[in-house]
């Protein structure tokens, strides 16, 4: 039995994973395209994050612009942000009504996102 309705879902979901701490798992699922992203329970808060790549030092206003592209028109689930010079996929759901489907919901969006944005978004890495 799981300690928490997340752990719960990531085993009813057959997602690898690691627990990390008591409200902190980490994806490593090569299978979902989920690897190395975090899931962490703070109070009722359930934020979901990966990060994708470092900002570059050049074509930082083209890489904005295609991230905020992104977030209006291809993103179902969460946003791109920027954080500690990172760019980072991150969403956030409430504990308490969160339910299987948005949890699945989540992944799978940050599963398609991974798949899909990379490629674009990999363009704009320091060579």
């Amino acid at each position: 039995m799981a300690d928490s309705k997340i752990e719960q879902y990531l085993i009813d979901l057959m997602i690898t994973y690691q627990k990390i701490d008591s409200n902190l798992w980490l994806l490593d699922d090569e299978e979902h395209t989920l690897q190395g992203v975090a899931i962490m329970q703070a109070d009722s808060v359930v934020i979901t994050r990966a990060e994708i790549m470092d900002v570059p030092k050049s074509n930082v206003l083209e890489l904005y612009t295609k991230l905020l592209e992104i977030n209006a028109t291809d993103l179902v689930h969460g946003a791109y942000a920027v954080d500690k010079g990172k760019v980072v996929l991150i969403d956030t759901l409430h504990y308490d009504t969160m339910d299987y489907d948005d949890f699945r919901a989540v992944l799978d969006s940050f599963s398609l996102a991974i798949t899909e944005h990379y490629p674009v978004l990999s363009k704009y890495r320091e060579k």
